[in-house]
């Protein structure tokens, strides 16, 4: 039976998902810029960037069937793959940290997880997600990236401290070249082993038991 804070956050990742359905043209007018420059973030602040339905689902799946708690995500956006961390953490009583570089996403982020009923859940730190990160020190179950491909790395090796046994890594964009030369230097480290989904678009990285 659904409950009413479900069908709630059901409602907001389908009106998000709604609202991003113009995400292409707004990527492509960002893309532009790149002619004559680097492509910067805030190149894409009206951009959602977001993960599919499909991979939010699994995402949900992913939390509940591994009793995943401790949830911490690089790249909030607008907070639609936030709102599917939600989604399994209600199941499992955990807690989600997400990391914004952008501020004016961020508030709308804040004002999407309101809108769902699970800012308790959610605690939203704006700014560099290598500082806003740094002295983490507590267990991570589920570490999301999928935010600037350049910080994979530089943060996963930050976080790696808070890894333990059942932890997970859900690499987001993994067919792009930057996050293709992230999950090599990750590949070449034997205590990690590396799992594609979604036709490559996403890897797992677990820690080998």
């Amino acid at each position: 039976m659904i409950t009413s804070q479900q069908k709630q956050i059901h409602t907001t990742i389908s009106e998000l998902f709604e609202d991003s359905k113009y995400d292409k043209l707004k990527i492509m007018k960002s893309a532009a810029k790149s002619v004559f420059r680097a492509m910067q973030p805030l190149d894409f602040k009206n951009a959602y960037l977001s993960i599919s339905k499909e991979q939010g689902e699994d995402l949900v799946k992913l939390i509940t069937d591994n009793k995943l708690k401790n949830s911490v995500e690089f790249g909030t956006s607008f907070g639609i793959s936030t709102l599917f961390l939600a989604q399994g953490v209600i199941e499992t009583g955990g807690h989600i940290i997400t990391t914004e570089l952008i501020e004016s996403k961020a508030q709308k982020a804040i004002e999407n997880f309101e809108r769902a009923g699970v800012s308790e859940l959610i605690e939203v730190r704006v700014g560099d997600a290598m500082e806003t990160l740094k002295n983490h020190d507590k267990p991570i179950d589920l570490l999301l990236l999928d935010g600037w491909k350049d910080l994979y790395l530089p943060l996963f090796q930050m976080l790696e401290p808070n890894f333990h046994s059942h932890t997970i890594i859900y690499v987001d964009n993994a067919d792009m070249k930057e996050t293709k030369t992230f999950l090599e230097t990750i590949g070449e480290n034997s205590t990690y082993q590396l799992q594609p989904k979604f036709n490559g678009k996403v890897v797992l990285i677990t820690i080998k038991k």
